[in-house]
């Protein structure tokens, strides 16, 4: 089963930086800077926790997961985007995130 989940990183050091966001690529899409929507299962899931673990300082950086539910879910879709639609997500999404 694959679930949803946003995931929003913030890196103190600028080279820690790109080289999250270019692994992050392999896990999700980018929807805002330091900001993915990512469908995984868990083994997927897992494989990112540790790929992160390996380029974050966690003295310096975080990183929140938020679980929105399995995928195809009615939360697994509340999102509503204000301005440019995000690629793959309709219009008619139940929440708002500001």
């Amino acid at each position: 089963m694959r679930r949803r989940y946003l995931v929003a990183y913030d890196v103190a050091d600028a080279k820690r930086l790109r080289r999250t966001y270019r692994a992050m690529h392999g896990f999700g899409d980018p929807v805002q800077y330091s900001v993915f929507l990512c469908d995984l299962s868990a083994v997927e899931k897992q494989g990112m926790l540790e790929r992160l673990h390996g380029l974050l300082n966690f003295a310096h950086d975080r990183v929140m997961i938020v679980d929105l539910g399995e995928v195809g879910s009615l939360f697994a879709g509340g999102i509503e985007v204000l301005g440019v639609q995000l690629p793959g997500l309709s219009e008619d999404y139940g929440a708002t995130i500001i």
